[in-house]
């Protein structure tokens, strides 16, 4: 809540900020399900490379396992985890930016009152 000795232009960047703050904390929830998702799927990537090329190998489709070729399981999940990679460095970009964002207006803020 604003204090009553703030003009409307602080108050306006106080919630600026807490804007930003949200955006940040979503985006940091965002990367961290990237990145779980993205090591998942090396995981299974890992796993899947161990077995020899004739093993059965099966995925997972809503509520059905089909069976499916190594080679395209292998193609899939290299596929996923570059994905999630590409996400996670989107989203670390865009963390950068707003804690850029959140500092320079803190400090126009604080600067404000003094």
């Amino acid at each position: 809540m604003a204090e009553p000795n703030l003009t409307p232009q602080m108050q306006q960047q106080l919630a600026n900020l807490q804007s930003l703050n949200g955006q940040l904390q979503q985006t940091m929830q965002q990367k961290a399900q990237f990145e779980a998702m993205k090591l998942e799927s090396e995981q299974a990537l890992d796993a899947l490379q161990s077995l020899p090329d004739g093993a059965a190998v099966y995925r997972s489709v809503g509520a059905l396992l089909l069976k499916d070729e190594k080679a395209a399981a292998v193609a899939r999940l290299k596929e996923d985890a570059e994905t999630m990679e590409i996400r996670v460095n989107r989203l670390v970009k865009q963390e950068t930016s707003l804690k850029e964002s959140m500092a320079s207006l803190q400090a126009k803020l604080q600067a404000s009152l003094k």
